[in-house]
């Protein structure tokens, strides 16, 4: 015997009502994100504050490092 699978969107509140509270509360829709990097224009990470893929967001990160190395080195 098989289990029934519920459906992946099961609506529980009418988007109308949902809207209508978001407003009430203050609540701010999400910005918009691009699709494609800023850089090179692949895909965006997905958990990337900045439009950028997870290479160029990697590069970045060791951009940061390098320099805060060599800032500190003639200390």
């Amino acid at each position: 015997m098989k289990r029934k699978t519920p459906d992946k969107e099961q609506k529980v509140i009418a988007a109308e009502i949902l809207e209508s509270a978001h407003r009430a509360a203050g609540v701010v829709a999400p910005l918009k994100r691009k699709d494609k990097c800023e850089v090179c224009a692949s895909t965006v990470a997905p958990n990337c504050a900045e439009d950028l893929c997870w290479v160029c967001r990697r590069l970045k990160i060791s951009a940061w490092r390098d320099s805060d190395l060599q800032a500190a080195a003639p200390e």
